[in-house]
């Protein structure tokens, strides 16, 4: 049954054992293979410190005597090829560490895992799936990321929404339920929280074992290929939630794996993630990198993923558990790595940093001496808007620079704006349960924080169930509270929610210079006492811009006067108050006409009514050349409405 095998080359095994080896999941794992005229399957794994290796499973009874790896190098690499296809096998390895103790482990390169509770892995092929998106990779190839609208979808596929009788969406069925659903809210792209196989459902997929294997929780690993395909079919990019600086500790999984502190930091200190109760890995091994930054390799390669939000980067670029936050050079090489090789394998995929550190340069360029990330999430930004809206109306005038101060740092970086899940669980209250007063004030003032998102620079992440403006915070056990469509007030909630986001798609000055200065610009950022915020975004034609004002107070005013930078007229393209959202309906309905009458340091002014808890957008009435049928040239106005084509 056991026949004689090609080894791995000498020059794979370098690579590996030096970091450099970033397709590593070709060589370990479990592989059926053809050689001299008929199939095997080819069984590889690293234990460096393990006195002996067996392979167990359904196929020999779980009885590993005769099914001993052989120890192919110094460095720890086991090999064993059995004579025939094993596809569909469970299996474990039986590990023998240098104490005498015996272990049974999931391969840390699985393709498919056992449903939880069960944890053995399952020889199985990613070849063959048939992929349709070549006009999706295309059209990758031509944008330009930073001047592109993006808006995020995260999501948690085993909450979203369940089965009548209680059970979880298969990938294939998401793929029918969740993808329609995300285009007519008007996102670009989905985030999923981590689907690396996990076994608790509560870790959300943070404290994997398998980070080879897609969860068997929503089917097999070609089922979530079909799932990405048709989101790239229908226009919508994936980004996966990763975790490369910590793993769970469960006894099959990757912690201790061959006895000894394989995977992670020998030294205790270092090792133990105290917050989590997970291990951190060892990133200054280099066979840790060759693990992780192939992962990577791997979900781009087998499953066409288009960008990573990697978990917890603070706690990468500082050493674990310091109290005066000393950088990790290993971290930071580690991070500067990844982001080389993800952009050398595929320059369109991105990759997101979730970082509260303030360390700089984080998506400034590898050879520019930063850390390589693409976009980095705006926590500051998160946590003081949101201290800001749960401050009592009135007393928002002593927090004014909550909302200013986000401006002194906006374009330091190339920052996303998360209202993610982390802000709506664990006590912490939904994002419309937060909103301070009455019922219908807490509606408003959630459509105000809405609105004033997708207009602040930085592309934009929000929560499952923001859309259904939740009372109740996440819960990760339930799917989303459905049933608010009941509601009157919840229904209009959500048709302004489809509306500022299709407004953001399709308006340039709130995406095109979005990592620039030039793309903002304050009309009056000290209006402390009425809590009203105005500004400028800016698009690349001077012509082209919005005027943004917020007002963070239960007063309404009429004849409101707002500096404005051009002549002309303006249009309201937004108003959070009008009634088709559950607003007063004190809306700007006719064109306003600048006078020229310098205010806030502007030539001209124009008067507007600003109701309570509200944001308004204006653009100005453009004059644009047409042609008759007759050939003749006309001149008409052109201002944004809801139309489509406009």
């Amino acid at each position: 049954m056991i026949v004689e095998t090609v080894f791995p080359t000498e020059f794979q095994q370098h690579l590996f054992h030096e970091g450099n080896l970033f397709e590593s999941y070709h060589l370990f794992g479990s592989h059926v293979k053809e050689e001299n005229g008929r199939l095997c399957t080819v069984f590889c794994v690293w234990a460096p410190n393990a006195q002996t290796v067996r392979l167990v499973g359904d196929f020999n009874n779980w009885n590993g005597e005769g099914f001993d790896l052989q120890k192919i190098n110094k460095e720890g690499i086991w090999l064993i090829s059995i004579s025939e296809d094993l596809t569909g096998a469970i299996y474990k390895y039986e590990i023998t560490g240098q104490d005498g103790r015996k272990q049974l482990k999931a391969d840390p390169y699985a393709f498919y895992s056992e449903v939880r509770p069960n944890t053995a892995s399952i020889v199985y092929s990613l070849e063959g799936y048939a992929w349709n998106d070549a006009k999706w990779i295309q059209k990758k190839k031509r944008k330009q990321f930073l001047k592109e609208p993006v808006s995020i979808y995260e999501v948690h596929l085993g909450s979203w929404k369940l089965k009548e009788d209680g059970s979880l969406y298969t990938y294939r069925e998401l793929a029918m339920e969740l993808i329609p659903y995300v285009l007519d809210l008007g996102f670009t792209h989905i985030e999923i929280l981590p689907i690396v196989e996990h076994p608790l459902d509560i870790s959300w997929g943070y404290q994997g074992t398998g980070y080879y294997s897609a969860t068997s929780r929503f089917g097999e690993p070609k089922d979530f290929m079909y799932f990405v395909d048709q989101c790239h079919q229908n226009g919508l990019g994936v980004i996966l939630d990763w975790a490369p600086g910590h793993f769970c500790k469960d006894a099959h999984g990757l912690y201790q794996f061959d006895g000894s502190s394989q995977f992670d930091y020998p030294n205790a200190t270092d090792r133990e993630n105290i917050v989590w109760g997970t291990a951190n890995f060892d990133l200054g091994r280099m066979e840790v990198h060759s693990f992780l930054i192939s992962n990577a390799i791997f979900w781009m390669d087998y499953f066409h993923i288009d960008g990573f939000r990697v978990d917890a980067v603070s706690k990468i670029i500082y050493w674990p558990n310091s109290t005066d936050n000393t950088v990790n050079p290993y971290g930071i090489d580690f991070l500067q790595k990844l982001n080389t090789t993800v952009s050398q394998y595929d320059p369109t995929v991105l990759m997101f940093a979730e970082d509260s550190s303030d360390l700089p340069q984080v998506t400034a360029p590898v050879h520019y001496g930063g850390i390589g990330f693409h976009y980095k999430w705006n926590m500051g930004w998160m946590n003081d808007l949101l201290s800001y809206m749960e401050t009592e109306s009135s007393q928002r005038r002593h927090e004014h620079n909550k909302i200013t101060f986000s401006l002194h740092y906006a374009f330091s970086e190339n920052f996303v704006l998360p209202l993610s899940h982390d802000e709506v669980v664990h006590g912490k209250k939904s994002l419309l349960d937060k909103m301070p007063g009455d019922y219908w004030q807490k509606f408003a003032q959630f459509r105000l924080l809405i609105g004033y998102m997708m207009t602040h620079p930085g592309k934009k992440l929000l929560f499952m169930g923001a859309e259904l403006a939740q009372f109740s915070e996440w819960k990760d056990k339930e799917q989303l509270d459905w049933m608010l469509m009941d509601y009157d007030m919840h229904q209009k909630a959500n048709v302004f929610f489809k509306e500022a986001l299709k407004l953001y798609k399709r308006s340039k000055p709130l995406y095109e210079l979005d990592h620039l200065q030039e793309g903002y610009e304050w009309i009056d950022a000290n209006n402390h006492e009425q809590s009203i915020f105005s500004f400028i975004r800016q698009g690349e034609k001077e012509e082209d811009f919005l005027i943004v004002i917020c007002n963070f107070t239960y007063h309404t005013y009429e004849e409101y006067l707002i500096g404005v930078p051009k002549a002309g007229s303006y249009r309201e393209i937004l108003n959070s108050d009008d009634e088709r959202f559950g607003g007063a309906n004190y809306i700007n309905k006719k064109i306003i006409k600048a006078k020229e009458n310098s205010f806030h340091g502007r030539p001209y002014s124009i008067p507007v009514t600003i109701p309570a808890y509200s944001i308004i957008i204006l653009r100005p009435v453009q004059h644009r050349k047409g042609r008759k049928e007759n050939g003749k040239e006309t001149v008409r106005r052109n201002a944004i409405s809801g139309r489509k084509g406009k």
